[in-house]
């Protein structure tokens, strides 16, 4: 090897070297041409070829070594298990940035550094991305609304965040957590399962909450992919990192795993089918709109996850999912807190069958409260987790 790493080439008939495996093909050939062999002539030919053809296999062996390597570490920053810092370090290096460009004056990055470190000592959200009462916004408007909708219905109230700059590209997951634990510390039912979160914890303490999960025994498999550390990380989470994190605390759930289209173009109608069910049981009658007790659903597919609030029924019997996306601002969101009647802002909310096309969705579904007994015999059984799939 040369300095710089260079992989070199030695001709075995003159020592000359070659950067490069054809080069040294052609130099050889040469040599073939230009010299007379004696009688073992064919021998050494038969020799040469064996040699060049070892030469290329190890360098084709390198090569594909080299590209593994890329590609993996390509898929560590992908899903923020490169070392490069989490939630703290990013949070204070954009914003370092937004000083450098003019967008944040000076006093504005330590106040804001002030309180993030408050609040991560506490470990809760600094609520710098929450909406709420959005759901009561629905209602009313729904309740006005002499168009098309049939019937519709709505997760208990749920109060919406969206990524910051300490999140933004990776944060959905954690997101999507704090809405639904923002439904369940509405229900007395999640009282005593929730007792030491009486606020919303932050992403710091969430990644530290299923790393506890993973300890009690929860989805040692999954655990496994992340090297069981989250916090400090930029690790995206996912539906299996949700279950056993309710799970740990007692909160009954399952995963629902849409695992291929079930209707034309790629569409899933029953995944609209389902959560129809989910909210529409125990709610049936003939009111217009239903403002249930039920919990959100979380609600995955590959690279992104978001929240589903409720469920329109048109009246020519079409089905409309209503969704939280984390990716959506605030300044978004307040739109919805001024509804116009003509419902335009709902279209951040709306997603028609036709609209959700990914190959595979998983859902996460609350429902209701686990015995200690039962806590138990989940983590036992998410040692070789599986979810239901919907064939």
């Amino acid at each position: 090897d040369t300095e710089g790493g260079e992989q070199l080439y030695e001709c075995p008939m003159c020592s000359l070297t070659c950067t490069n495996i054809q080069i040294l093909e052609e130099h050889v050939d040469l040599h073939l041409e230009e010299h007379s062999f004696s009688e073992g002539g064919n021998v050494r030919d038969l020799e040469l070829a064996q040699w060049l053809q070892i030469e290329e296999d190890k360098w084709q062996r390198e090569e594909e070594e080299k590209q593994e390597r890329e590609e993996f570490k390509k898929l560590q920053r992908q899903y923020g298990l490169d070392n490069s810092g989490g939630y703290r370090q990013q949070f204070l290096k954009n914003m370092e940035r937004e000083v450098d460009r003019g967008r944040m004056q000076p006093f504005e990055y330590h106040k804001r550094k002030a309180d993030l470190m408050e609040c991560l000592a506490f470990g809760i959200d600094d609520g710098k991305t929450k909406t709420s009462e959005v759901i009561e916004a629905l209602c009313k408007y729904y309740q006005n609304e002499n168009k098309d909708v049939r019937h519709v219905w709505l997760s208990r109230g749920v109060d919406h965040f969206h990524s910051s700059l300490g999140d933004r590209g990776w944060g959905c997951g954690y997101r999507n957590f704090q809405m639904l634990v923002s439904s369940l510390l509405q229900n007395s039912l999640y009282n005593d399962c929730l007792r030491g979160t009486t606020l919303i914890p932050s992403i710091p303490k969430i990644q530290s909450m299923i790393e506890d999960a993973w300890r009690e025994g929860f989805d040692p498999h999954g655990a496994s992919h992340f090297n069981n550390r989250l916090h400090g990380s930029k690790a995206w989470i996912g539906a299996c990192e949700i279950y056993s994190l309710l799970t740990s605390l007692r909160i009954k759930c399952q995963i629902i795993d849409f695992h291929k289209p079930t209707g034309p173009v790629g569409t899933h109608p029953r995944l609209f089918e389902w959560v129809l069910r989910y909210y529409s049981t125990d709610n049936e009658g003939g009111a217009k709109v239903v403002c249930t007790s039920k919990p959100p659903i979380y609600l995955q597919h590959q690279g992104h996850s978001r929240t589903v609030v409720g469920i329109e029924e048109k009246k020519n019997k079409t089905l409309c999912l209503l969704l939280f996306d984390p990716g959506c601002s605030s300044q978004e969101m307040q739109k919805l807190l001024k509804q116009t009647s003509d419902g335009t802002s709902l279209k951040l909310l709306r997603k028609f069958v036709g609209s959700l096309k990914e190959k595979q969705y998983q859902i996460v579904a609350v429902d209701g409260v686990l015995s200690l007994e039962e806590k138990a015999a989940r983590c036992h059984a998410s040692r070789v987790l599986t979810s239901e799939k919907i064939p």
